[in-house]
């Protein structure tokens, strides 16, 4: 059974910056591309970023490029996401996901995804 754990949220100050983690077990995670979604109160969930298996291309949503940095380790199985100079409009309940298929996509679709993890919140405000 695919496990996905998300942690590292929590409440920052604008500017400020956070480093999600996503702990993945039951599936080889080193075959699978990745993807941060996040989804605020009374908005649809959006993409945040993508990564291919090996790491080697990444996607990333307009509205965090530049400051988001999605990166794998893959002898830990995990995705992490780092995010700096942190707004209030990032507030919102920040989730990793499998991609169903041949798990080679990372892109914005969420319904190509067939594993979600519980979601962590991240709360940026003054």
């Amino acid at each position: 059974q695919v496990q996905l754990v998300e942690s590292g949220g929590g409440l920052v100050q604008p500017g400020g910056s956070l480093r999600l983690s996503c702990a993945v077990s039951g599936r080889t995670f080193s075959n699978y591309a990745m993807s941060w979604f996040r989804q605020a109160p009374g908005k649809e969930r959006e993409f945040v970023a993508g990564i291919s298996d090996s790491g080697g291309r990444i996607l990333y949503a307009d509205s965090v490029k530049g400051r988001f940095t999605i990166s794998r380790d893959n002898t830990k199985n995990t995705l992490y996401l780092q995010m700096n100079s942190l707004k209030p409009e990032d507030t919102a309940v920040y989730y990793c996901a499998v991609p169903s298929g041949s798990g080679t996509y990372y892109g914005i679709k969420t319904d190509a995804y067939d594993y979600w993890g519980q979601g962590t919140q991240v709360t940026v405000s003054s």
